[in-house]
């Protein structure tokens, strides 16, 4: 009787490799841990902390999972700065666990390297910033680890059809924290167009679970105005043109992400890398569709470094599995070097005082992020209404009174939560303060109220304003701001259907107002 042979053993990781993944991981962690707890919260941040004081079905820049996050977040651990950005302090951890367990199966070693890579890339050592990108990051990587899992089932067995449902589903949630998801929709579109025809129930399948989340958000759109797709496809592209400089940018923008040493590698070894994108198919797709799809976008518009994190990962992933042997120990050091210089600068930056940064133009941004509740109590008087003059001052005095506070005026296109959250006719009659870190107009305050007047404050040497209305006109207030407001930003094609506007039913009872007199 033959013995069936044993399996052969999984390659050993070297204890160089082990030894540089522990310290990585848990030095990164340790940073990011202190940098979570010291560092004061940015206005997007802010912001975003509202939508997990209201959770609702989306918001108006963007879909709804961070707010759905940080409500839970302060909800279990409470309503601190750290509790709401744990999940950004244990993100690269978390990745780095999806990365290996998709590419394991492939080669144990290679997909050690990649989350090594991954895990020395210098953002994942500074990043503790909540944003919505986080959510994004989460689902995005852990729907194409489970489709690298599917994909390498031979037989279309129930755990592959099970594989696939899992990876739609996780991008329908992608869907649900930011629409840079359409993205990897369209990537798994390409590859299965190219590489899998045989397969295109299982990618119908996987479109299949995917749908709940985009029809979540359409029935949110219908019923606000349809503020999301405002947002994102007219008022924020206004204006967009060509220039040289932007593609050049993303391309700068790509080479400090990957960090120098690796991007000299990608160059050098384009050969190797290339012979790896034939091998593994599916993971070339996932970093080049979406490279390339962000290319065509910096023709006419700015990239943010932010906009390709949800597939950064995979990027180290096909670097990993193409560099030979004896220069994955060079890219690890090199990588290693390049972090070093960055946390260098933290510590510097850590190690002065505010007193350094007074002749900087960065200076009064500095004062208000460190002493924000210094100012507020300065400022802040019973029975008067607070509100401020932008979106980012507005959030972080909210955030540090945690107290809604308003932007007075008309803003911009970013960031218009207000028209879902405010209404201005409550504060008829009442007196209101209107925060600036400039010195304001009067002229521009004068209409909304029966008298005005501005007040000067100072904070370490800073000075700030309030603008201090007495008796607000909201019905000119209304004509003058609101009405303008609507021209603006709720352009709202008419053959988009809608149930519902707040902004709209507030101004004009009404789902579609015409237009307003100003």
């Amino acid at each position: 009787m033959l013995e069936r042979s044993a399996a052969p053993a999984a390659p050993l990781l070297s204890p160089f490799l082990v030894r540089w993944l522990v310290a990585a991981g848990a030095l990164s962690l340790a940073l990011r841990l202190w940098l979570s707890a010291t560092f004061p919260i940015t206005g997007d941040e802010a912001f975003f902390y509202w939508w997990g004081v209201y959770p609702d079905w989306g918001y108006y820049d963007h879909p709804p999972m961070v707010g759905w996050l940080i409500a839970l977040l302060r909800a279990t651990l409470g309503d601190t700065t750290w509790a709401i950005r744990l999940p950004v302090v244990l993100l690269p951890l978390a990745l780095g666990a999806l990365v290996a367990w998709a590419l394991a199966p492939l080669d144990r070693v290679r997909a050690a390297w990649a989350v090594l890579f991954f895990w020395l890339a210098p953002i994942n050592w500074l990043n503790v910033l909540i944003t919505t990108d986080t959510p994004l990051m989460v689902w995005s990587v852990l729907s194409v680890a489970l489709l690298l899992r599917a994909e390498r089932r031979d037989r279309m067995d129930r755990t592959a059809w099970g594989l696939y449902a899992l990876s739609g589903l996780a991008l329908g949630c992608a869907f649900l924290s930011k629409y840079f998801s359409v993205v990897l929709g369209l990537t798994y579109f390409v590859y299965f167009a190219v590489y899998r025809r045989e397969r295109w129930a299982a990618f119908a399948l996987l479109v299949l679970c995917a749908l709940p989340g985009p029809a979540i958000n359409i029935a949110y759109n219908m019923s606000h105005g349809w503020s999301n797709i405002m947002f994102n496809l007219y008022n924020r592209n206004e204006g967009e043109s060509f220039a040289w400089n932007k593609p050049l940018l993303y391309l700068a923008m790509l080479v400090y992400l990957v960090t120098p040493v690796a991007a000299w590698l990608v160059w050098k070894q384009r050969g190797a890398l290339a012979a790896a994108a034939r091998q593994q198919r599916l993971l070339a797709c996932v970093v080049v569709v979406p490279l390339l799809f962000f290319a065509l976008l910096s023709l006419k518009k700015v990239v943010g470094l932010h906009w390709v994190l949800s597939f950064y990962p995979f990027g180290f992933a096909l670097l990993a599995f193409a560099l030979p042997r004896d220069k994955l120990k060079t890219c690890a050091l090199g990588m290693a070097a390049f972090a070093a210089l960055h946390v260098l600068v933290v510590a510097g930056l850590y190690a002065s005082s505010l007193d350094n940064w007074k002749n900087t133009k960065l200076y009064p941004q500095i004062i208000r992020s460190y002493k924000t509740a210094e100012m507020l109590q300065q400022v802040a008087v019973p029975g008067v209404e607070l509100m401020a003059s932008a979106y980012t001052p507005a959030s972080i005095y909210g955030y540090t009174l945690r107290k809604y506070v308003p932007v007075f005026g008309p803003g911009n296109f970013h960031a218009r939560q207000d028209d879902m959250l405010v209404d201005f006719s409550l504060y008829q009659g009442k007196t209101v303060r209107i925060l600036r870190m400039d010195a304001p107009r009067i002229e521009e305050y004068q209409p909304y109220f029966d008298s005005v007047q501005v007040l000067s404050f100072s904070q370490d040497g800073v000075p700030f304003y309030a603008v201090e209305g007495r008796g607000f006109n909201y019905a000119a207030y209304k004509n003058g701001v609101l009405a303008t407001i609507h021209s603006r930003y709720y352009n709202i094609p008419a053959w988009l259907p809608m149930t519902g506007c707040p902004f709209c039913e507030r101004l004009c009872g009404q789902v579609r107002c015409t237009k307003q007199k100003q």
